[in-house]
């Protein structure tokens, strides 16, 4: 009995382990942010785009934004893969913890957004 409950609080504080590491870092992903001049599209708060047909980006789901960001990356030629010329080219300059840290980050900002009815 012992023995059980020792592997389970071990696979339990691995999960939770990997969930942090997976999570991405807000800072970092701030950084990232202005690094790739996201601003310069979807406005300085991600809320209030240059143009309507643009996304809003601030306060939108963390693993949404993985997702659209891998799609930008994989282009037409990848399964589930979006096309944007301006997206595209940013996308593919990202690495996977670019991607995490950009998520954490956006996802962490005050929105307008209706996420929850």
């Amino acid at each position: 009995m012992k023995n059980i409950l020792l592997g389970v609080v071990f696979v339990v504080s691995a999960s939770a382990s990997v969930g942090a590491i997976a999570s991405g870092s807000i800072a970092a992903g701030e950084a990232a942010v202005k690094k790739y001049s996201c601003a310069s599209c979807h406005g300085a708060n991600l809320q209030t785009p240059i143009d309507p047909a643009y996304p809003k980006l601030a306060g939108q789901h963390q693993d949404y934004l993985q997702h659209a960001l891998i799609a930008y990356q994989r282009g037409a030629a990848g399964p589930n893969g979006r096309t944007n010329a301006i997206m595209g080219g940013v996308a593919k300059a990202l690495t996977h913890q670019d991607i995490q840290d950009i998520a954490a980050y956006i996802h962490s900002l005050p929105t307008s957004l209706v996420l929850r009815k």
